[in-house]
C-alpha cells in the first residue's frame, strides 16, 4: 500500500489551510497557482502575527563535508525561496540576493570535497581574502561565501503569497477542533461554529498545530516549540565609526547580522540574532536576550560588536521574539499524516529556524504530490520530509518510501 496520490476532479480542487504564515501562505500559493480554490484560516487579525512576523532573516544554505540530506534540502529550499522572491517581491526593499558570508567559527563548517558530484560547490565556496576583509574580519579567518543566498523580509513574502488569485484569507478565525465528516474535513471554533470545510485540510500552524492534531488517531509528529529573539536598531542612530565597520553583505555563523534593511517602521536598520530557547511556549521580548545577542555580535564580528555595544542600551535597541516549530532531526514534516486513518489531512510544519529557506519548497512539494507532478526534490531526499515517517504503522511498512517510486 502506498501513500495516497490524490486525483481531484476539477470541482473538488478545494483546500483549507490552517495558518497564514510562511508555511501556510506557501502552500496556498502553490495550490492556487495550479488552479485550486484555497481558503486560509488564521486566528490573527493580519499578516505577521506569529513567527513569520520576523522583521528580516536570511535564506542561506547549510553545508557539510559529506553534503548530507539537510545540506541538499536546504540548498534546494534556498533556491526555491529566491526564485519566489524574484517573482513576487521588490528587490532592495523586500529582499536582496546579496550573498552571505559565513564566519566559520571553530572550523565547524566544511565544504564537500571537489570530487563530490554535487552542485554544493557552485552554491558555496571558501570566502576570498577581499570578502573576509570587507566583513571586517582578520586575514586568514575561516569563512565561507554563499553566493546563492540573501536577506528577505518574511512578512512581505507572506503577504504576496496570500494575494495569489484563488486564495481567500479569513482573519480572526481560531480553529478549536477538526474532524472528518462525509469525506470533508470540518474546522470549528470554540463555540462549535463551522469555520470551513474541504476535502483537503493542510495544517500549517507551526507549534499551534500540535493542540489541533494531538487528539486524532494516527498523529505522532513530535512538534516542539523553539523561541527566538532578535535585536535591532536604526541606521540613523549609528555614528560614522560604527557605519564604517558595517559589512556590505549579511554575515552568519553565530546568529546572523544584517544591515541596511528596513525595520518594521520602514526606517533602514540593522539586525542581530537570534536566540534559541527550546520548550518555551511564550515569546515576550526580554532584556537578557538583547545582552545575549550583543555577545553574539561580538563573537561573529568582534570589531563591530565592540563598536556597537552602546547600541544595545534600553533607549537604543528594539526587539522581536517569536515561536518557531521544530522536529528532532531538524527537517520539516510535509504531506499526509496518516493516509489510512486520516485521509485528506496533510501537514506542513516543523521548519525550526529555517522557515525562510524551507517553506516555499515544502509548499511546492505539497502541490506536486497532490497533482502527481515530479517533486521539486529527488525522491531520495523527498522521503526525508514525509510526515508519515513518524507514523509507527507506516514505519513498519516503509510505506513512506513508496509514493516516491522507491523500493
Amino acid at each position: 500500500m502506498s501513500l495516497p496520490q490524490l486525483h481531484p476532479a476539477p470541482h473538488a480542487r478545494q483546500a483549507l489551510v490552517l495558518g497564514a504564515g510562511l508555511s501556510g501562505s506557501a502552500v496556498a500559493h502553490s495550490l492556487a497557482s495550479r488552479g485550486w480554490t484555497v481558503t486560509v484560516l488564521d486566528q490573527a487579525q493580519g499578516v505577521g502575527a506569529g513567527a513569520s512576523g520576523l522583521p528580516s532573516g536570511l535564506a542561506a544554505p547549510h553545508v557539510s563535508p559529506d553534503d548530507n540530506v539537510l545540506s541538499r534540502i536546504t540548498r534546494a529550499g534556498v533556491q526555491a525561496t529566491l526564485q519566489r522572491a524574484q517573482t513576487l517581491l521588490h528587490s532592495g526593499s523586500d529582499w536582496a540576493p546579496t550573498g552571505v558570508l559565513e564566519h566559520n567559527l571553530a572550523g565547524k563548517r566544511r565544504l564537500p570535497s571537489h570530487d563530490t558530484e554535487s552542485d554544493a560547490l557552485a552554491a558555496s565556496q571558501p570566502a576570498s581574502a577581499e570578502q573576509i576583509a570587507a566583513a571586517g574580519l582578520p586575514p586568514g579567518t575561516p569563512a565561507l561565501w554563499h553566493g546563492q543566498a540573501g536577506w528577505i523580509r518574511p512578512r512581505q513574502l507572506v503577504a504576496a503569497q496570500l494575494q495569489t488569485p484563488g486564495v481567500q484569507v479569513l482573519w480572526g478565525h481560531k480553529a478549536q477542533t477538526i474532524e472528518r465528516c462525509d469525506e470533508l474535513w470540518v474546522v470549528t471554533d470554540g463555540q462549535g461554529q463551522t469555520l470551513g470545510q474541504a476535502p483537503l485540510l493542510v495544517v500549517a500552524s507551526a507549534f499551534d498545530s500540535l493542540a489541533l492534531l494531538r487528539p486524532l488517531p494516527g498523529f505522532a509528529v513530535p512538534l516542539n516549540p523553539l523561541r527566538g529573539q532578535i535585536s535591532f536598531g536604526h541606521m540613523h542612530d549609528l555614528n560614522d565609526a560604527q557605519r564604517q565597520l558595517l559589512p556590505p553583505f549579511p554575515v552568519n555563523g553565530h546568529g546572523s547580522f544584517i544591515s541596511n534593511v528596513p525595520t518594521p517602521d520602514g526606517q533602514p536598520g540593522w539586525y542581530i540574532g537570534s536566540t534559541f530557547e527550546r520548550n518555551c511556549e511564550q515569546a515576550p521580548v526580554r532584556e537578557e536576550d538583547h545582552a545575549a545577542n550583543q555577545l553574539r555580535l561580538a563573537t561573529l564580528l568582534p570589531d563591530l560588536g565592540a563598536a556597537m555595544r552602546p547600541q544595545f542600551g534600553p533607549e537604543q535597541v528594539h526587539g522581536w521574539a517569536g515561536l518557531r516549530c521544530t522536529l528532532p532531526n531538524r527537517l520539516p514534516a510535509v504531506g499526509p499524516i496518516d493516509h489510512e486513518r486520516l485521509p485528506g489531512l496533510w501537514l506542513s510544519a516543523g521548519m525550526g529556524a529555517r522557515g525562510i529557506s524551507l517553506a516555499v519548497l515544502c509548499g511546492e512539494l505539497t502541490a506536486a504530490w497532490l497533482e502527481n507532478e515530479p517533486p521539486p526534490l529527488a525522491p531520495s531526499l523527498a522521503k526525508h520530509l514525509a510526515a508519515e515517517r513518524y507514523n509507527q504503522n507506516e514505519r513498519k511498512k516503509t510505506a513512506f518510501q513508496r509514493p516516491f517510486g522507491e523500493r
